[in-house]
């Protein structure tokens, strides 16, 4: 009876044993949720909670499974050995020297081309640079950066060092120079999606050209470049009667960016040559040479370009020495109106001075004999000024030149069509044929013979007459002097 009850007594308390073990490790139940009605927004996921880390505290007294004891590192000691770095065999050691003197020698020729080009200016080298001593840095610093700048001239200066051929014997050349711009000048040129670029001429602008190429060596100077610009002047003088030469983007240097027309390089005397141009920062190396006119926008009915004629045709009349002063006398000015001025004040002095030599004298008739009186003359008209007489030659002539280039326009189409094949047919069409021109005819080969030509005789001038004219000072600046002058 007693076993029975020790063995109920342990079974019992293994049955309770394992029920606590059972429970104390059972996950608890989770309630069912409820369903979610139709419009009713689910509700959002719980967060993700980490797993816990267990972190193992520093100051455990558990024992270390680490079976290896600590080792101290014992300092090293040097052994007399040498290293790599120092085992270089004797061709690396020359190529080491000789590297450190080329670098000393570089470096030592720079400084002495630095000193040397901070050297005095001298005469030769301002006229080759087309320099004046008075306005050039004076400077040490400034003559060595100058000089630098220099250096990476071929991008900043034009590409020759004369940009127009010598002038032509006396009796062929053109006593000055007129540099006419395109740009807001004689053209205009506008853009829209509908026709692209579209390019309008000037009002006057042939009668412009035409009439003062008798008086100038007309050459265009735009800072456009020779693929824009030649279209455009080939429009304007078709025929090559006009325009003497071309000038374009290449022929300027470039200032801080900006193209500047630098008539040094033009080979022509700066004392008779006259720039036209719309913009002031293009004409800033030589000022006192340009004539700054206002741009023309398009408009049809625009005056400017042949009203500043009788101001240049005046120059050409009376062909002074220097040019500059006169443009510095009109510079700030309407030179149109101030030149009108000038003008009319010159016609009433010289109607004056006709009216005081004798205007009232009396005449002698057969009606005296018998006892007639007699009748003061009538009053002679006035004869027309130098300026009004050159003037209408002038234009008459202009007349006579469009005449002749209207009558020949035909032939004159034709010769520019033929001359337009035959560039067409000496121009290579493959790469082997243009190779083979550059290289030249082949060795052995006779030139083609030169053509001869007998030279004309000028014909002989007319005799002189000598008339009394205005000075030219004295017309364009409003001055009465005279002075007298052959005319042929």
């Amino acid at each position: 009876m007693q076993s029975l009850l020790l063995a109920r007594s342990s079974a019992t308390r293994s049955l309770v044993f394992n029920s606590a073990r059972y429970y104390a490790t059972k996950k608890p139940r989770v309630p069912n949720s409820p369903k979610p009605i139709a419009n009713e927004p689910a509700a959002p996921p719980p967060p993700a909670t980490e797993p816990e880390v267990e972190v193992q505290n520093a100051s455990s007294s558990l024992p270390s499974l680490d079976i290896s004891p600590a080792v101290e590192e014992e300092p090293k000691q040097r052994t007399g050995a040498r290293s790599s770095k120092d085992s270089l065999s004797s061709i690396e050691r020359k190529r080491r020297f000789m590297g450190r003197v080329s670098l000393a020698a570089l470096l030592l020729g720079a400084a002495v081309q630095t000193w040397y080009m901070g050297r005095e200016w001298d005469e030769d080298e301002l006229k080759d640079k087309r320099l004046k001593s008075e306005i050039i840095e004076a400077s040490r610093w400034g003559r060595t950066t100058h000089r630098f700048k220099n250096l990476f001239g071929t991008f900043t200066e034009p590409l020759w060092e004369e940009l127009l051929p010598p002038p032509l014997p006396a009796g062929h050349q053109k006593p000055y120079t007129l540099l006419v711009s395109i740009d807001d000048l004689l053209v205009t040129s506008t853009w829209d999606r509908q026709h692209g670029w579209r390019t309008a001429k000037r009002p006057g602008v042939d009668y412009f050209l035409g009439y003062l190429s008798q008086f100038f060596e007309v050459v265009v100077f735009t800072t456009q470049y020779h693929y824009t610009a030649m279209p455009i002047i080939e429009k304007l003088d078709p025929y090559q009667f006009f325009i003497a030469y071309k000038l374009f983007r290449d022929a300027t240097r470039s200032v801080n960016g900006t193209p500047v027309k630098d008539l040094t390089y033009l080979n022509r005397d700066l004392s008779k040559v006259i720039l036209l141009d719309t913009h002031p920062e293009h004409c800033s190396a030589q000022p006192e040479n340009a004539v700054i006119l206002p741009k023309w926008t398009g408009d049809p009915k625009d005056k400017g370009l042949v009203a500043i004629i009788p101001f240049l045709e005046s120059i050409g009349i009376y062909k002074p020495a220097d040019v500059r002063p006169i443009l510095e006398s009109y510079r700030g000015k309407d030179i149109p109106l101030e030149y009108a001025k000038a003008e009319a004040l010159a016609k009433q002095k010289h109607i004056e001075e006709h009216n005081k030599k004798g205007v009232s004298a009396s005449t002698f008739t057969l009606s005296t004999l018998f006892g007639g009186s007699s009748s003061p003359a009538k009053s002679s008209p006035v004869p027309l000024t130098y300026l009004e007489q050159k003037r209408l030659e002038a234009q008459l002539q202009y007349k006579e030149e469009r005449a002749y280039i209207e009558k020949n326009k035909d032939t004159f189409e034709k010769m520019i069509k033929d001359e337009q094949e035959a560039m067409a047919k000496q121009m290579p069409s493959t790469f082997w044929g243009a190779a083979a021109a550059m290289m030249g005819p082949p060795p052995g080969s006779e030139p083609p013979p030169a053509a001869t030509s007998t030279p004309a005789t000028p014909s002989t001038p007319p005799p002189a007459t000598t008339t009394t004219v205005p000075s030219a000072f004295g017309i364009l600046s409003g001055a009465g002097a005279g002075q007298t002058k052959s005319a042929h």
